[in-house]
């Protein structure tokens, strides 16, 4: 290791007590240099993307081992977002204790360095109580954070805060985002014209780390870039491809992160994951305290579509927005907008699993699990592969999550939603009787 926790320093931290050495001497310092022979404690990651089946995973693995659950979903902190983020039920909760979960309100934004350092905490309490830390969840920036460290960033001052709130307090009432962007770019920090629209809170920030240290967020090295460089994982997205069906994760896991991260990925073919993705859709539509629901309680307070963290979020964006809509047509939607939202709001949640994959294709730490396998058969190599001692982790063929092959590429080219639940007109009926009762309501609001 360059420097462990053990000596009191994390590797990204040394740059700052002496100038960087060349890359071959890096290396050479990463092969070589050591503080400790201390046993690092062990940290289960369960990852995959929506509704591959990874709470329930977690879940079953948390009793077998004596484990507590630290909740990795961007949606799932705040309260009163249960259906659209899956939150595991009162009695799951109660059966196994969760962490980082309802621990902020909708109208907050909860940061990846916030999430960073509440996951730490809630993972060194958990082993300091003799129990096994599992975190998971599908977000995969906070995973990234969480498993190779934070940039180190400093903070704003109060004063700067205050003096960056009131620059854009003024375009984001406006919903002036444009302009924003322009005033962060010509404040230093090109890169601002690739946030995400309406992402106010990482423009704010940006401009917070320009005012305090006079550099953009980018000239701050990344932990997990560092870790990248040093183990050699320059891999481009088809050649990782190719070597998919092997287990790349055990060749190139570090070996100096602070805990042993032991990392799974879970997901099935896609073919039956869009498939899944799409009745659970139905699922959180279904009843009257449904993901509409939770919307409307959105808009009743105040928030917009798309104007915060919680209100980007799958699902209640293309619910909030829907209900909008019907709020203009004095509380009224046909059952062809109804299905069009349906449709958006699955399609969405699609994509998302795509973007999910392909972010984790690059996240070379984890060992793709198959979904459809059965469940027994995961939690054994689970549980095995944590009290294993070797360090030599492999995947066997039967539980591997292979690559996708040219007949399933040509089925995902042709693939149509099949609903189960909402097929006809008159299946939605109970959902725009609801949408006519809160008729006036909505008028009001508008």
């Amino acid at each position: 290791m360059i420097m462990s926790e053990v000596c009191g320093l994390r590797p990204h931290s040394l740059r700052f007590l002496l100038p960087s050495p060349p890359l071959s001497l890096r290396r050479r310092l990463f092969a070589t240099t050591t503080c400790s022979a201390t046993k690092r404690e062990k940290v289960l990651v369960i990852s995959g993307p929506t509704g591959a089946g990874k709470s329930r995973l977690a879940l079953e693995l948390a009793k077998r081992l004596n484990g507590e659950i630290i909740s990795a979903d961007s949606v799932q902190v705040y309260r009163g977002l249960d259906v659209g983020s899956a939150k595991p039920s009162p009695t799951e909760r109660k059966e196994v204790r969760h962490h980082l979960i309802d621990v902020s309100h909708p109208s907050e934004d909860y940061s990846v360095g916030k999430f960073f350092e509440d996951a730490r905490q809630a993972t060194r309490d958990i082993l300091d109580n003799g129990r096994v830390p599992i975190v998971a969840g599908g977000t995969g920036l906070y995973l990234r954070w969480f498993v190779y460290g934070k940039p180190d960033v400093p903070k704003a001052s109060p004063e700067i805060a205050s003096q960056v709130y009131s620059e854009l307090a003024e375009l984001q009432e406006n919903q002036d985002w444009d302009a924003a962007v322009q005033l962060v770019v010509n404040a230093g920090d090109p890169r601002a014209q690739s946030l995400p629209a309406n992402d106010w809170y990482r423009l704010r920030r940006s401009l917070e780390i320009i005012k305090a240290t006079g550099s953009p967020p980018s000239s701050f090295q990344v932990p997990y870039d560092f870790f990248k460089e040093q183990l050699g994982t320059r891999l481009t997205e088809s050649s990782l491809n190719a070597n998919l069906a092997g287990d790349v994760s055990a060749k190139v896991k570090p070996k100096d992160l602070d805990y042993d991260f032991i990392c799974f990925f879970l997901s099935s073919p896609r073919l039956d994951l869009y498939r899944s993705i799409d009745y659970r859709c139905e699922d959180m539509l279904s009843g009257t305290d449904g993901i509409l629901s939770e919307a409307k309680w959105l808009l009743d307070m105040g928030l917009l579509p798309n104007s915060n963290s919680a209100t980007r979020a799958i699902g209640y964006r293309q619910a909030m927005e829907y209900l909008l809509q019907c709020r203009q047509q004095g509380g009224r939607s046909s059952a062809g907008e109804f299905y069009a939202f349906l449709s958006e709001f699955q399609k969405a949640s699609r994509n998302f699993a795509k973007r999910q994959m392909t972010w984790f294709r690059n996240e070379h730490i984890y060992h793709w699990l198959n979904a459809s396998r059965p469940l027994e058969k995961v939690l054994n190599f689970i549980y095995d592969a944590y009290h294993d001692q070797t360090g030599s982790l492999v995947v066997p063929e039967s539980l591997r999550m292979n690559k996708s092959n040219q007949r399933e590429n040509l089925q995902l080219k042709t693939y149509r939603t099949k609903n189960r639940h909402f097929v006809s007109r008159n299946d939605c009926s109970d959902i725009l009787d609801w949408i006519r009762t809160q008729g006036e309501v909505m008028s009001n609001v508008v």
